[in-house]
């Protein structure tokens, strides 16, 4: 009993995991201590085989309620097949209200997610693989109370 128990709770889970079509790509990486020195700057590889179509690009971050601000900064550097720099910019993300306090995204008790839209309407010219590098660009080294970063690519909905 207990094998068919595990085996729907498994095949649930690839189902669910399987509904999202317009996901290419998605990536969190967990951050040692919850700290995220300046210094680690993950880096995140993804394929692209369609250059026809347009992608839109999410950042990921879990914070803890304990952490100092109500925003992050965050620089993102995007490369391309050939390692060549496509575009980079600097990101505000606001993960809580400024005025009250109230943390922003999903969850509940002490840790929250949130996703917010880095690159919209991109379009890739190469098939291969890019890579988007994450640098945190706060005044404090180890930034703290930020338990993972990562990366979503999906496809550009029509509409």
């Amino acid at each position: 009993m207990h094998k068919t128990v595990a085996w729907l709770i498994l095949a649930l889970a690839l189902i669910t995991a399987g509904c999202d079509k317009a996901r290419v790509f998605e990536e969190n990486i967990n951050l040692p201590d919850n700290n995220w020195y300046v210094e680690n700057t993950p880096v995140f590889a993804f394929q692209i085989q369609d250059t026809t179509q347009t992608y839109n690009i999410y950042l990921n971050v879990r914070y803890q309620l304990s952490y100092e601000f109500y925003n992050l900064y965050l620089r993102h550097q995007l490369l391309g097949p050939d390692e060549k720099e496509l575009s980079a910019a600097l990101h505000e993300l606001t993960l809580m209200d400024a005025k009250t306090g109230k943390p922003l995204g999903k969850g509940s008790s002490n840790i929250y997610d949130i996703q917010a839209l880095a690159l919209k309407n991109v379009r890739f010219k190469k098939v291969g693989t890019y890579k988007l590098k994450l640098t945190q660009y706060m005044r404090r080294d180890p930034l703290t109370n930020i338990m993972a970063v990562g990366v979503r690519v999906a496809k550009q909905e029509e509409k």
